[in-house]
């Protein structure tokens, strides 16, 4: 494992996590699914900023930070092992096997949590909470894997 991690490219890495943190940025940001995904949780949509301690701003934004580099690494040692595999492994290759890996594993594990997860049990409105959500990893991860796949 440490030399897959050794082989990692590691400047690939950061910019793939950066890259996922903007594109979530954006997703969630007040002109595109941010009103859409509150209302879907039965949630007021702020209309004046949310005051948050330092403590809270850090360990929110640090940590959605941390889990998309986490998710990156990760998504490159499943390339790195691919290409070991099969040698060839282009672009294309780890464009398609970062949306897989997003959808097979990353979306479809969280379904069924978000399914039983609104609190009068409106399946339609936690599909379109989960929608949301998850089609922002599997965009940030598709993504990722044309970057990682790229910086060879």
């Amino acid at each position: 494992m440490l030399n897959l991690l050794a082989n990692l490219n590691w400047l690939a890495v950061i910019a793939a996590s950066l890259l996922s943190f903007v594109i979530g940025a954006t997703w969630f940001g007040p002109k595109t699914f941010y009103p859409v995904w509150m209302r879907a949780l039965d949630r007021e949509v702020p209309t004046e900023r949310i005051k948050m301690t330092a403590g809270e701003t850090l360990t929110m934004f640090g940590g959605t930070y941390v889990a998309a580099l986490i998710q990156v690494i990760t998504l490159g040692l499943i390339i790195l092992m691919g290409r070991a595999l099969y040698g060839n492994f282009g672009p294309l290759d780890g464009l398609l096997f970062g949306f897989v890996f997003s959808v097979g594993l990353g979306a479809f594990a969280s379904v069924s949590h978000r399914m039983f997860s609104h609190p009068q049990f409106k399946v339609y409105k936690s599909l379109k909470v989960w929608l949301i959500e998850v089609g922002q990893d599997v965009v940030c991860l598709t993504l990722a894997g044309l970057i990682l796949a790229s910086w060879v």
